[in-house]
């Protein structure tokens, strides 16, 4: 017990430890004294994936077409509002995309930088709600595994990372991220508008290969920035590697179960078709041609019997 109450307590003095190195422009901004806030808000998001599904088990699916166009494109200009003034500010304040350290100062281009990084962290709670739509309207299937670690993490650790580097080589990957999901919402938003427009949506699996794209691209940029010693926590660089590859994992799994497990082969499909072709020709066909030889056979047997017949009569008549 003695053990815990130390672990407990230390935990506790390292946390005040790291708030006296924390970044002091955020730390009034909503959501941002403390973590409980954030915390609260992802616990919650995980009561609500344990019972909304038992809440929805006797119950009709809602269908909320309406909600969800409202919602997807409000997500699209939210995440080309912070896209554009990651970009707008980095750009003015002449970021490097090389290395580029935090800069805690009240620069206007910089406080618009943490402030755009802020807007991005509140973008990822918002996200929740992807999950509450497929459990309000039964698609349980799409609240899989990638889907709850990918939500519940993003908002989470990213409070971290408004916290203490609001800014610096933190833009780099949120802007790049952002554009990605106004494709992303784009994609959702159109695909609420019902059937008519979804046979035009032809994309969807190169989304995924994009954000495939965007893990590759942000542990080669995190390792640049390792490899020319950039004045970053290096810590985070190394977290930040071990959480792409985790996405490139689950992701590429993804992908393959659901566009390449799914779809045979082009040789196997040619050699299926070409195999019932032969069947259903071989079956059909000689089947005809069979019946259509005993047929004939028939009508020859009979013909015979026939003419026998006849010459018997013929036979009679005259002894008579």
């Amino acid at each position: 017990m003695e053990i815990v109450t130390h672990l407990i307590n230390d935990t506790i003095e390292l946390y005040k430890w790291t708030l006296t190195i924390a970044d002091k422009r955020v730390e009034k901004w909503p959501l941002m004294d403390n973590p409980l806030p954030t915390l609260a808000i992802s616990t919650s998001y995980l009561v609500f994936l344990w019972l909304g599904p038992k809440y929805m088990k006797n119950r009709e699916p809602f269908q909320l077409r309406k909600t969800l166009i409202v919602y997807n494109f409000s997500m699209v200009f939210l995440n080309f509002f912070i896209f554009k003034e990651l970009f707008m500010a980095a750009r003015a304040a002449q970021y490097s995309y090389i290395c580029q350290p935090v800069d805690y100062s009240e620069d206007p281009n910089e406080v618009r930088v943490a402030g755009a990084l802020w807007w991005y962290f509140v973008s990822k709670g918002i996200e929740y709600l992807d999950t509450v739509f497929f459990i309000l309207r039964k698609k349980f299937n799409q609240v899989t595994f990638l889907h709850v670690y990918h939500h519940c993490t993003m908002f989470t650790l990213w409070w971290i990372g408004i916290k203490w580097v609001a800014g610096g080589q933190s833009f780099f990957g949120a802007h790049m991220n952002a554009l990605i999901h106004v494709l992303m919402y784009l994609y959702y938003g159109l695909a609420s508008c019902g059937p008519k427009i979804q046979k035009y949506l032809w994309w969807k699996k190169y989304l995924t290969i994009i954000q495939m794209i965007q893990f590759h691209v942000t542990i080669g940029h995190t390792a640049l920035s390792l490899y020319v010693n950039c004045d970053f926590p290096h810590w985070m660089h190394y977290s930040l590697i071990c959480y792409a590859i985790t996405f490139i994992i689950l992701f590429g799994n993804f992908y393959y179960q659901t566009y390449r497990r799914q779809q045979p082969s082009r040789r196997d499909a040619s050699s299926s078709s070409k195999a019932g072709k032969a069947l259903s020709n071989g079956t059909l066909n000689g089947f005809s041609k069979a019946a259509s030889g005993a047929a004939l056979m028939g009508s020859k047997e009979e013909k015979p019997q026939e003419n026998t017949g006849r010459r018997k009569r013929k036979g009679r008549a005259k002894r008579d």
